[in-house]
């Protein structure tokens, strides 16, 4: 019993890592809105699409691991990151997303923001 408790306190912290950008959270590829968690929906601006959110003022408005950014005039909420990794675990080679600095950030942070390739 005692070597099962560790292996299911494993299992247990697995199930409850929710949506995160590894799955159908913040930064995910997507081809509409329903390929992302409830709070989010794909913005189609990118190419291969993304998990994010329109009209963000500030960084609260987020789901985690997101930042509020203006991208063409617009406050979304992109992914934050502090590497290129960090950006791409559900995003394919030919849509990978960059790890910026030099986006406008609603507020300040330490981190950056993943942002996808332009384009639909």
């Amino acid at each position: 019993m005692k070597r099962l408790i560790p292996v299911l306190l494993f299992a247990f912290a697995l199930s409850s890592c929710g949506n995160d950008a590894d799955g159908v959270g913040i930064g995910a590829l997507c081809t509409s809105s329903a390929d992302c968690s409830e709070e989010m929906t794909c913005l189609q601006q990118f190419r291969g699409g993304a998990c994010g959110k329109s009209g963000c003022s500030n960084h609260a408005d987020c789901p985690e691991p997101g930042l509020c950014v203006l991208v063409d005039g617009e406050a979304i909420c992109l992914r934050s990151c502090q590497t290129k990794s960090e950006c791409n675990a559900n995003r394919s080679a030919e849509h990978e997303a960059n790890c910026s600095s030099s986006l406008d950030l609603i507020e300040e942070s330490s981190s950056k923001a993943c942002i996808p390739p332009s384009g639909p």
